[in-house]
């Protein structure tokens, strides 16, 4: 075997594949894939497809695209090493694979929770198609669940029971939800969406026990409240799965250390995705971001390299997630922010917030805008900052005007 092989065959490792193809690649391809199923999208897993019994996953690509394009996939395969010496690596039923340049695109894997009582099967977690079958298969018996942690996966499930006549109480250590993913405002924003869809929400509590009856989840304990529920779904974030990288002798810290052209310490290994920490420009720091639109750009940008044409990666980072029937969008990261321009629509509902560090346009948050979240994407990309009043005013059109008007110079 010689050319790449890629450790991961989630979106980043697909679309790398993908990418040297249609780049010119020619080289052998192998992807690895610790997941016995075939290669699919993630976000839809807290939403269609574990709401829908006979949902299928969505594949990231057709079964022929793989065969057509040369690309070898092996499904269910866990790489025990990485022999830098030997330039292979050593799967766990101890076949050894050769490259020219290997990719770790790994991911990551669900924070564990701590807590008496994690252990039991009515607790579970969402990263995995595996994982979302299970709670699948649970949801006629679900009558009351405990959502543990306001994140993005967390409360979109939240949203999804809901509206199947679940009780959810969704349980946060912080005083808000979405931590550092959104503004204040949008966070109250998504929170009230949910308390009128019948979420009960429980902020500055921590959880102390998971309790059981008779081998089965009966409540989720907090100090000295107690919350009645009979299944349990934990999404406090997740850790990158680096440990490869680390017992290779990689630099890892939070993730797989890479440059800006997404190279580890070895020149012959790169890595992308979830599982990275990388140099962002838009903070100017070394960072990890948990993304589609990331793991995909990165993808692209390192088929670059490896085919000869390098690039430094500069993508700016958009996030999305659909709470329910609120579709909030990210464009750009809102680090640092030093002032916030809020708009609302015609119902007295906030419609986006704009957020500015030094007076210069960083990010933008929107709630079912979608047209204003892409003008935002162009804006920040080209660094261009609209007049404050024009940005206060929440008209999308006039600022495409604005922004048009810019680009003419």
């Amino acid at each position: 075997m010689s050319g790449v092989v890629i450790i991961g065959a989630g979106h980043a490792g697909v679309q790398l594949a993908a990418s040297l193809r249609d780049a010119g690649y020619t080289p052998d391809i192998r992807l690895l894939s610790a997941d016995p199923d075939f290669p699919y999208h993630k976000p839809p897993l807290s939403k269609s497809f574990m709401a829908t019994e006979d949902a299928a996953l969505q594949p990231l690509r057709g079964e022929a695209f793989f065969a057509q394009n040369n690309i070898e996939l092996s499904l269910g395969v866990d790489v025990a090493k990485i022999d830098r010496a030997g330039k292979s690596v050593i799967c766990a039923d101890c076949e050894t694979i050769a490259y020219d340049k290997l990719v770790i695109a790994t991911g990551t894997s669900a924070r564990k929770i701590t807590v008496p009582g994690a252990d039991l099967p009515q607790v579970y977690a969402l990263r995995t198609a595996g994982d979302a079958r299970a709670m699948r298969d649970a949801l006629p018996a679900m009558k009351n669940v405990v959502v543990i942690g306001g994140g993005f996966i967390g409360l979109e499930a939240a949203a999804m029971l809901s509206a199947r006549g679940v009780q959810v109480d969704v349980v946060e250590m912080a005083p808000r939800l979405l931590g550092r993913a959104t503004s204040e405002s949008v966070a109250e924003a998504v929170a009230d969406h949910l308390i009128k869809a019948g979420v009960r929400l429980h902020l500055n509590q921590s959880v102390k026990r998971i309790t059981a009856q008779d081998g089965a989840v009966c409540g989720v304990q907090l100090g000295e409240k107690f919350l009645a529920a009979d299944h349990v779904l934990v999404g406090i974030g997740a850790v990158p799965m680096d440990q490869l990288a680390t017992n290779a002798g990689l630099s890892t810290n939070n993730g797989v250390v890479v440059d800006a052209f997404l190279a580890t310490d070895d020149p012959d290994i790169f890595a992308i995705g979830d599982c990275v920490s990388f140099p962002q420009v838009h903070l100017e720091a070394q960072t990890r971001l948990e993304s589609v639109q990331n793991a995909t750009d990165q993808a692209r940008a390192l088929a670059l390299t490896l085919t000869g044409t390098p690039k430094p990666y500069t993508a700016l980072p958009w996030f999305w997630s659909d709470v329910g029937t609120l579709k909030l969008q990210i464009a750009g990261l809102s680090d640092k922010a030093d002032q916030l321009i809020e708009t609302h629509d015609a119902g007295g509902a906030l419609k986006s917030v704009y957020l500015l560090k030094q007076g210069k346009l960083i990010a933008c948050e929107t709630l079912n805008s979608a047209a204003e979240h892409m003008l935002s994407r162009r804006m920040i990309a080209e660094g261009f900052t609209p007049d404050i009043d024009l940005m206060a005013g929440g008209d999308a059109k006039a600022l495409k005007l604005a922004y048009q008007r810019a680009l003419k110079g």
